[in-house]
């Protein structure tokens, strides 16, 4: 009987940070308390995922510059594109699906309830976009750069410059949360939270690099950030 055709190869967990690091205090409290249950088979509903080709876009959901105000004032800050490509471990393009982020003004500050910092909000910036991979699994967003903030860790802690990404990918058990940093700044070595990652190269997968190919002149610098997802292991060995 010819086995499961979709396989996902198990994660390393030493490449993740832990759930238990105390120099990120937030991650105490929030810590699991026992052991995490390991799943020896992936279920169906695990293996399959949404289909979002048929979900409506919006004209500007991935533009950030239109799509607070739908081009009625444009927000203050320097202007960027982020692009990139979505694919598995094993290099092969996800395409169609969902990608959001979501991001702090230039001065810093989200616009949400609980933001707090002194920063001003910016009346024609939302901070948050969303579109479709293409059928080669590439996503692209038109922003501003967000700007660093202060949080609460420790007594002088920032928070480096980033945006908020979600990656479905071709399953549920696919979706990845993580962040982009900008190459060059010197607030990610300081960043409790970014320090949390034991492996520098793991970090080095979080920082969009400038492109200035696909930068627009007069207009946009653009960043390239990548996106890299569990996936279908193509290629059966003999002892499974």
């Amino acid at each position: 009987m010819q086995e499961e055709n979709k396989r996902f190869v198990e994660r390393d967990r030493n490449w993740h940070p832990p759930a238990y690091a105390p120099g990120y205090k937030t991650s105490v409290a929030r810590s699991p308390q026992q052991a995490l249950v390991s799943m020896q088979k992936p279920t169906v509903s695990e293996l399959s995922g949404p289909d979002f080709r048929h979900l409506r876009m919006g004209p500007h959901d991935n533009d950030l510059l239109l799509n607070f105000t739908q081009g009625q004032g444009l927000p203050q800050g320097e202007r960027i594109i982020m692009f990139g490509r979505v694919v598995d471990q094993f290099g092969k393009p996800v395409p169609h699906t969902l990608v959001e982020m979501w991001q702090a003004n230039a001065g810093g500050r989200y616009r949400h309830k609980n933001d707090r910092y002194l920063a001003p909000l910016d009346p024609n910036f939302g901070g948050v976009g969303r579109c479709l991979t293409d059928d080669q699994g590439w996503y692209r967003f038109r922003t501003i750069k967000p700007g660093p903030y202060p949080w609460p860790n420790d007594m002088n802690s920032w928070r480096p410059s980033h945006i908020h990404v979600s990656v479905m990918g071709p399953s549920i058990s696919t979706r990845l949360i993580t962040q982009m940093y900008f190459e060059g700044d010197p607030l990610i070595p300081l960043c409790p939270i970014v320090n949390t990652i034991k492996d520098r190269d793991a970090v080095e997968t979080m920082i969009g690099r400038l492109d200035m190919a696909r930068s627009n002149p007069m207009d946009c610098l653009a960043y390239r950030f990548d996106l890299v997802v569990r996936g279908e292991l193509q290629t059966y060995f003999e002892n499974q």
